[in-house]
């Protein structure tokens, strides 16, 4: 875990200095080792302010900044034959061999034909970058679990982890790198090539019990794969079905699981969580928190988050105090269940959808919320966690969890316009799992509803005379003055 940058110069100046004033911009995600590549050499540094970069010089360039979770990762770049390497993520199934050394062994060859071979056959949540002679190729996994943003002005191309790093550069307009593409980097720009994206598969016509069978099967696999290199792991807990039947399957692993949960103190929903962390025998790490808490950790939670967002920063809250918790613990890795309300039908709006436009549509809806949750939820997580040296897996977005899921019947998801539990298959998956009906059966509440976070957020606003959203944009310009470019 940790950063990645990328730069190609337009005029062909040396951009190694963009590259490591980019890293330093991004220390918060890496601090254990750092990284410089040009096509052919690499300069490494304990110490970020000791990297010796005076005396190389490339108009493309690549970095890295090293979080270790597991004692396979290392330090980047690697160099192959005439090109660097930096690969950021994790590939799944593990293996004993670290990311980075994996993909350089199916780079031999015709880079760009095996560049497509890892997005298309290679199964984690991961970014990638190949430096070479005047130019880069860079790569997205298909669902977009890490974080990647690119942009360019007169001068410069630039590829990195977080918006900030390209803000640095004078790069205004900065976006979402798509996932499931690679692009070609050079002194033109940008040309993206769409290789392995989320796409909508047929109806597979099956029954209940049988889906609910299959969809345990996948998603036991997927914990499995994500938890088999931990000693301990922790989970983000609200005591509700998904992050429930994460638990439950991460506790099947021989994995030490311990349950996270936070929220304002007083919250009503404490009661429960404590309720289903005794029902599923597993320890509960439970943290509350008063307004002032919310105040305090707002605006480097803007910072982390990069745009005024109030239902992101809502969101994303919440998941800034359990990172913190489960670094505390020692835990390295935390579960969460992200991708299950758009997969088997969880907002409420899919119910409005299904009245109003039937079955059709709301399959529509839930296979676009699936493409493009990178965007609505998961940068935003990531860059929030890994603040605190905490790596977010996701068991949900396992591709064949994504594949198989996307293929079931409307019917399996939601029975019915009045059926406000949804999430028909899923349950039946929690049941098969002696997950209790007080958890399998609970209604969804959204994380910032139910720990109150919301509500803080807009006592706080009230409390300076204005709106929730001009709350958060007044707190946004403190700690970007400029808007954030």
């Amino acid at each position: 875990m940790g950063t990645i940058v990328v730069a190609v110069d337009k005029t062909g100046e040396n951009v190694v200095p963009k590259v490591f004033l980019m890293l330093k911009e991004l220390t918060h995600r890496g601090a254990d080792a750092h990284g410089v590549a040009t096509p052919n050499s690499v300069r490494m540094a304990r110490i970020i302010e000791e990297m010796p970069i005076e005396n190389i010089s490339s108009s493309v360039a690549l970095g890295h900044n090293l979080s270790r979770t597991v004692s396979k990762d290392h330090p980047q770049p690697v160099l192959g034959d005439d090109f660097a390497l930096v690969f950021e993520g994790r590939l799944f199934p593990s293996s004993n061999l670290s990311e980075v050394n994996q993909v350089l062994k199916r780079l031999d060859g015709n880079l760009w034909k095996n560049a497509e071979d890892i997005l298309t056959k290679l199964d984690g949540s991961y970014v990638f970058a190949i430096a070479q002679s005047k130019k880069a190729i860079v790569g997205r996994d298909s669902l977009g679990a890490n974080p990647l943003y690119y942009g360019e002005n007169e001068t410069v191309c630039a590829v990195a982890s977080e918006r900030k790093a390209l803000w640095t550069l004078g790069i205004k307009n900065v976006r979402s790198f798509p996932p499931g593409n690679l692009a070609v980097i050079n002194a033109h720009g940008f040309a993206f090539h769409p290789i392995k994206t989320v796409t909508q598969p047929p109806t597979e016509h099956v029954e209940l019990e049988m889906a609910a069978k299959r969809l345990q099967e996948l998603l036991s696999e997927s914990t499995k794969e994500r938890v088999s290199n931990l000693e301990n792991v922790a989970v983000a807990f609200s005591g509700g079905l998904d992050s429930s039947v994460i638990a439950a399957l991460a506790k099947t692993c021989g994995t030490e699981v311990h349950l996270v949960s936070v929220g304002l103190k007083d919250q009503p929903e404490i009661t429960h969580v404590k309720a289903a962390a005794e029902a599923l025998k597993l320890p509960l790490h439970l943290q509350t928190y008063r307004l002032n808490d919310v105040k305090r950790v707002l605006p480097n939670v803007l910072w982390l988050i990069e745009e005024p967002n109030v239902v992101k920063a809502s969101i994303a809250i919440p998941f800034y105090w359990g990172a913190d918790v489960a670094s505390k613990l020692g835990c390295k890795v935390l579960l969460a269940g992200q991708g299950s309300d758009e997969l088997f039908g969880g907002y409420q709006r899919y119910l409005r959808i299904y009245s109003q436009s039937g079955t059709a549509a709301v399959r529509d809806a839930m296979y676009q919320d699936v493409a493009l949750t990178y965007e609505t939820n998961l940068q935003r997580d990531n860059q929030v966690c890994s603040f605190h040296g905490v790596e977010l897996r996701l068991p949900f977005l396992d591709r064949e969890v994504v594949y198989f899921s996307l293929s079931l019947p409307i019917s399996l998801k939601i029975e019915c316009a009045e059926n406000s539990l949804r999430k028909k298959v899923l349950r039946r998956a929690a049941q098969n799992l002696s997950i209790p009906p007080f958890i399998a059966n609970r209604p969804k509440k959204a994380i910032q509803y139910e720990t109150g976070v919301d509500k803080a957020l807009r006592k706080l606003a009230r409390e300076e005379g204005l709106s929730l959203r001009e709350y958060v944009k007044k707190e946004f310009r403190k700690v970007y003055p400029n808007g954030g470019a």
